[in-house]
């Protein structure tokens, strides 16, 4: 356990010391905040308001900006739990382009010691970047619209640690068999443009046409970020039925920002959705294991 925990230290220092391999991985996360203060969130906003409009209903401007700032920062945590993953998960990567896995499989700490470590390291590194990423959204609901009870923060913050550990599992398997930095921003690169669009981030997966909707519900990130969605926005919701808003709408604005899922017709649960991404986790962590020993197998 001594030379995981020297592993951990070194690894965790060497990513926030790198300021490059640091502000790359908020990258994204900012990019989808701008995009949303500077457009989205009054296209939203105003899609929001007119279909209350149509409906002839009304809600007070807070209970609206809670519902938009709640989808803001669910989206925000979504793309960041598993962008920030793959971006500190670079470290395995970089010790191989540098030498520094070579040396250090030559000391007595053992291949699955250092395989964990990256694991491990990489984890708690997204964790520490996502939970202030957390922190910080929770801060900005309090001024726009508060409508969070003690249970809503704690299963978002349990979603956070899920998405993140997701993103870790992931990122470990994509990235084992690069060798090279080139390979590495690559895959950097299109994780970064495309994972917001594919789990249903920067735009609601209802706006996508059916076929595409099949495709992208097969996605277990899809899932962690419907959870994100149910429990930034359960208190709005409530507060619309507290306030006697017609039920038949209240399920048509959950349907169209994603906290109701559908898989070929059929509506996904909370627990299935909890169930389909652990699942997810524990596949993705068993075959970066199984890579772990195939490579030492090898000699590799």
């Amino acid at each position: 356990m001594t030379g995981l925990g020297a592993l951990l230290k070194r690894n965790v220092k060497l990513y926030f010391k790198d300021k490059g391999m640091f502000f790359t991985s908020l990258i994204t996360p900012l990019i989808l905040l701008v995009l949303y203060a500077t457009f989205l969130w009054n296209v939203y906003e105003d899609s929001f308001r007119s279909a209350l409009k149509a409906a002839g209903a009304t809600l007070n401007d807070s209970v609206i900006k809670g519902c938009v700032g709640g989808q803001l920062i669910a989206s925000l945590l979504a793309v960041c739990c598993v962008t920030v993953a793959f971006c500190s998960n670079l470290m395995m990567v970089q010790d191989k382009v540098s030498g520094a896995r070579r040396d250090l499989t030559v000391t007595p700490v053992k291949n699955a010691t250092l395989s964990l470590g990256y694991f491990l390291s990489a984890l708690f590194s997204t964790l520490i970047i996502c939970g202030i990423t957390a922190v910080a959204g929770l801060i900005y609901l309090r001024f726009v619209g508060w409508y969070l009870s003690a249970a809503d923060v704690l299963l978002l913050l349990l979603d956070v640690l899920l998405l993140s550990l997701f993103g870790t599992a992931l990122s470990s398997c994509v990235l084992f068999k690069l060798s090279t930095s080139g390979q590495a921003s690559a895959v950097g690169t299109i994780v970064s443009a495309g994972y917001g669009f594919i789990c249903g981030a920067y735009m609601p997966i209802s706006s996508f046409s059916e076929n595409l909707q099949h495709v992208i519900s097969l996605l277990p990130g899809t899932y962690g970020t419907s959870l994100l969605r149910n429990h930034a926005l359960r208190g709005v919701f409530s507060e619309m039925e507290a306030v006697h808003f017609p039920k038949e709408v209240v399920s048509a604005i959950r349907d169209s920002v994603d906290c109701n899922l559908y898989f070929w017709g059929d509506k996904v649960s909370g627990a299935a959705m909890y169930a389909i991404l652990i699942g997810s986790i524990l596949v993705l962590t068993g075959l970066f294991v199984l890579l772990n020993r195939i490579s030492s197998k090898n000699g590799k």
